[in-house]
């Protein structure tokens, strides 16, 4: 590694498990240096402008962590006194709010409530010495998120620098029953293999995660536009940086899709819900949404990627029989999709065999703490 990168913060991007290399390869194409793919997440480094344009960009990860220090640790005592020497004035003033996520733990520390407030004390307490005054602690919108993870009596102390995860993109307060995370949803596309001049069709598509994910890659719109990060309220926040950052990935929007996108649900009020997230991240001209039953979906065009997430059983329709609702997926995408290239997330393996096609490949992958596969297959 050369010094210039060595002079770099390090970060950490936290991603479901199982996405980790695939999310290492996006943080390279972004910028990143140093990519190390790691467990639930990959390290990275980057200067300032790395870590805004991540969180501007990248699709898959959840949140992106800025390393401060790391120092051993086994008890409240070593806890305490490692978080009360660094030096937070440079983070934190006492007029800003304050919250500690912790992770992880050691034989003492085996309680992530109780870790927090030690950290949160060792702070205070620094803080009434320096200035006699304290820093507020704020559960939801804090303007300094501090991350802590225990590992083998270890501690790591770390900046959360996306404020809430960054699957929230902020255009879906509108969520369908069993919502799929936006970031899962791009994953899936990603392996998929789309490029925005094949058609894509998602029958089963609910509140429109699928459609409106790959419409927004489609366009190359930065997922982050909608939102708010947590590196605004800090300290050391460059507001004219950002503002340029975000100035560029506007001007780097594509006008038009060279292929429409289509997404339909057999429950028009969930339909609904899909054109109002279409709506809310200025998508509406490019997907065509449209309540459908599965008997009544045709495919669009002679070739293209069809990615659904079916029920599992899970949650939905548990009452209903699965099982015939899996063969008649089968039976459309036999009948219907001759030279298209179908995608079928499961989680359920029986349920999945009464598709009644071969799948040419499967990836596993977590839809939440569910362990999934994605199906692949060639319909010739």
């Amino acid at each position: 590694m050369d010094t210039m990168q060595a002079n770099h913060p390090q970060y950490f991007a936290t991603v479901a498990r199982g996405l980790e290399s695939l999310a290492a390869q996006e943080l390279v194409e972004l910028g990143a240096k140093s990519v190390q793919p790691g467990f639930c997440g990959v390290g990275f480094r980057g200067d300032r402008k790395l870590l805004y344009q991540i969180n501007l960009w990248a699709r898959l990860p959840f949140r992106i962590l800025m390393h401060l220090d790391s120092f051993p640790c086994q008890d409240a005592q070593d806890l305490y006194r490692g978080i009360h020497r660094l030096p937070w004035q440079q983070y934190l003033s006492p007029a800003q709010t304050l919250a500690v996520d912790a992770t992880g733990k050691t034989e003492a520390l085996n309680h992530s409530h109780f870790t927090a407030l030690q950290v949160k004390n060792a702070i205070v307490d620094q803080q009434r010495a320096e200035f006699g005054e304290r820093s507020n602690v704020e559960p939801q919108h804090p303007d300094l998120r501090i991350n802590i993870h225990l590992e083998q009596d270890h501690c790591i102390v770390s900046l959360d620098s996306s404020g809430s995860s960054l699957h929230r993109r902020g255009y879906r307060p509108a969520l369908g029953v069993a919502p799929l995370k936006e970031s899962l949803a791009a994953a899936i596309i990603r392996l998929s293999g789309w490029q925005p001049d094949q058609a894509f069709i998602d029958p089963l598509c609910g509140s429109g995660t699928l459609p409106l994910e790959a419409c927004l890659i489609g366009l190359q719109r930065a997922p982050g536009l909608f939102r708010q990060f947590g590196f605004q309220t800090w300290l050391d926040y460059d507001a004219q940086l950002w503002q340029s950052l975000k100035a560029e990935a506007e001007a780097a929007q594509a006008l038009h899709l060279p292929m429409p996108i289509w997404g339909s649900d057999r429950d028009p009020d969930v339909i609904e819900q899909a054109r109002a997230n279409a709506q809310r991240c200025g998508v509406t001209d490019h997907v065509w949404l449209e309540p459908m039953d599965l008997q009544e979906v045709q495919a669009p065009t002679d070739s293209g990627i069809l990615i659904c997430n079916p029920p599992y059983g899970e949650r939905l329709g548990q009452s209903e029989d699965l099982g015939a609702f899996y063969q008649a997926l089968g039976g459309l995408f036999k009948q219907r999709f001759k030279g298209w290239t179908v995608f079928v997330l499961s989680g359920n393996r029986l349920l999945s065999q009464a598709i009644g096609l071969k799948s040419c490949q499967r990836i596993a992958l977590n839809n939440g703490s569910l362990p999934c596969q994605l199906m692949k297959y060639e319909l010739y």
